[in-house]
C-alpha cells in the first residue's frame, strides 16, 4: 500500500514537472491557445493591476494632499522624482532578490513594501514635511519597482511565446489597477479623510501579498540579460536609437499627463478636485478600451499605419487640453489622448522585440531602460517647468512631445523602407 502511494506521489510530481518543462521550453505553434490560462500568467497579470494602483497613486492623491489649493508644482515635481528614484533604485536590488529568493518571494516582499509605505505615508501628521512624504515614495516606487521585475519575470515564458498578445493583456491589467485608483480617490474624496484613503489603498497589495503567500510560484529559469557588446551594438544601430527615442517620448508624454492632469485642470478650469479625479479615470478607462480597439484593430490594419492614426489623435487631444476652457471640451481632450496613446506602447514593444531578440520588458535592456527612465523623470521634470512658466506648461511638453513621436514613427518608417529595400 505504501508502495502504491509513493508511486501516485511520484507520477503526481512528474505531471507538475512536466507542466513546468512546458513553461520554460514553449511548446509548439499548435498548441500556444492554452498559454493564456497557464496559472502562472493569471498570478502575473494580478500583479500589473496591483502594479497600476501603484504608478497611478501619485497623480489620484494629489488633490487629496491640498494641492488643489496650492501652486508649489516644485515640491509635486520632487514627489515624482522620489518614487522615479525608487524605481530606477530597484532596477538591479530585484535582479539579485530574484536570483537567491525567487520570484515568489519578490512578489511578496513588493506588496508587503507597498502596504508599509502606503502606512507610513497614511501615520505622517499634519503639517507633514515634504521630505517626509518624498521618502515614503521613494519606498513606494521601491516597491513598484520589485513587484514590475517579478510580474514580468513571471509572464517572461508567455511573452516568449506570443509577445503581441501578452503586451495587450498586460496593459490591459495595468490600465485596469490605474482605473481602480484614481476611482477610489474619487470617490471617497469627500466622505473620507486623507488617512482612510490611504489605509484602504494600503489594504489593497496587503491582501495580494497574503494572496501570494498562499500560492506559491514556480521558478522559471531566469532569461539571460544582453552582453555589453550587444548593448553597445544597440546603440549604434539607428533603428534602435529611433525606437528608444520613441519609448522615450511616449512614456514621457504618458505619464506626464497621468501625473498631472487633475492639478492641471482645477487650476486651469477651477474644477473641483472630484471633477478633475473623474476626468482622470476617464482617462485610463479610455487607455484600456483603447488596448481593446487595438486588439480587435491590429490583425486588420497595418501597424505603421495604425501608430501613425494613434499619434496623430493623442497630438489633437493634447492641444484640445491645452486650450479648453470647459469641462466638455477637457473630457473629449483627455478621451481622445487616452485612445491615442493606448496603442503606441504596445506596438512599439513589439516592434522592439521582433527587431531585438534580448529585448524583455521589466529587465534591464541596454537603450530601452535608458528610454524608460527617462521618461519616468519627466513628470518630476515638469513640476520646476511649473513654478517658472505656469500651470499650462506640463500640457504644453505633451504637445510637442507628442510632435516628437508623430515624428519619430515617420523616421522609424522611413528608416523600415530603406534598409528593406
Amino acid at each position: 500500500m505504501l508502495d502504491y502511494i509513493m508511486r501516485m506521489r511520484s507520477r503526481r510530481i512528474d505531471r507538475r514537472d512536466v507542466g513546468y518543462n512546458r513553461l520554460v521550453n514553449p511548446p509548439p505553434a499548435g498548441e500556444q491557445a492554452d498559454l493564456l490560462h497557464l496559472p502562472l500568467l493569471g498570478r502575473g497579470l494580478a500583479g500589473l493591476m496591483v502594479s497600476g494602483i501603484l504608478f497611478g497613486f501619485l497623480g489620484a492623491i494629489l488633490p487629496a494632499w491640498g494641492y488643489h489649493l496650492s501652486s508649489d508644482y516644485s515640491t509635486v515635481g520632487d514627489y515624482f522624482l522620489g518614487m522615479a528614484a525608487g524605481i530606477i533604485i530597484s532596477t538591479k536590488l530585484a535582479g539579485r532578490l530574484l536570483a537567491r529568493r525567487g520570484v515568489g518571494f519578490l512578489l511578496i516582499s513588493a506588496c508587503i513594501l507597498a502596504c508599509l509605505a502606503l502606512i507610513y505615508l497614511a501615520l505622517l501628521p499634519p503639517p507633514v514635511h515634504p521630505l517626509q512624504r518624498t521618502c515614503g515614495l521613494v519606498v513606494l516606487g521601491l516597491a513598484a519597482g520589485f513587484l514590475n521585475t517579478a510580474v514580468f519575470y513571471t509572464i517572461s515564458p508567455a511573452y516568449e511565446r506570443d509577445r503581441a498578445a501578452t503586451v495587450n493583456f498586460g496593459g490591459l491589467a495595468f490600465s485596469l489597477g490605474c482605473v481602480a485608483i484614481s476611482a477610489l480617490v474619487a470617490g471617497t474624496f469627500y466622505a473620507s479623510s486623507v488617512q482612510s484613503i490611504l489605509f484602504i489603498i494600503a489594504a489593497i497589495p496587503a491582501l495580494f501579498a497574503v494572496w501570494y503567500a498562499r500560492r506559491p510560484i514556480a521558478q522559471p529559469k531566469l532569461p539571460p540579460e544582453p552582453t555589453l557588446g550587444r548593448v553597445f551594438h544597440d546603440f549604434r544601430s539607428t533603428g534602435a536609437i529611433l525606437l528608444a527615442a520613441l519609448l522615450f517620448f511616449q512614456f514621457a508624454n504618458a505619464w506626464s499627463i497621468a501625473g498631472w492632469l487633475p492639478i492641471f485642470l482645477i487650476h486651469r478650469l477651477g474644477i473641483s478636485p472630484k471633477t478633475s479625479l473623474l476626468i482622470l479615470t476617464m482617462y485610463w478607462l479610455a487607455l484600456l478600451l483603447g488596448r481593446l480597439a487595438a486588439v480587435g484593430l491590429l490583425p486588420r490594419m497595418r501597424h505603421g499605419r495604425l501608430l501613425a492614426i494613434s499619434a496623430v489623435l493623442a497630438l489633437f487631444g493634447c492641444v484640445l487640453l491645452l486650450e479648453t476652457n470647459n469641462v466638455f471640451g477637457a473630457s473629449m481632450g483627455t478621451l481622445f489622448v487616452g485612445c491615442g496613446f493606448a496603442s503606441i506602447y504596445p506596438l512599439v514593444a513589439e516592434r522592439i522585440g521582433s527587431e531585438f531578440p534580448d529585448y524583455r520588458p521589466g529587465f534591464f535592456n541596454g537603450i530601452f531602460s535608458v528610454a524608460l527612465a527617462g521618461g519616468m523623470l519627466a513628470p518630476g521634470t515638469l513640476g520646476y517647468l511649473a513654478d517658472n512658466w505656469g500651470v499650462g506648461i506640463v500640457m504644453l511638453i505633451p504637445v510637442l512631445g507628442t510632435c516628437m513621436v508623430f515624428v519619430l514613427v515617420l523616421l522609424i518608417w522611413l528608416e523600415a523602407k530603406l534598409r528593406l529595400g
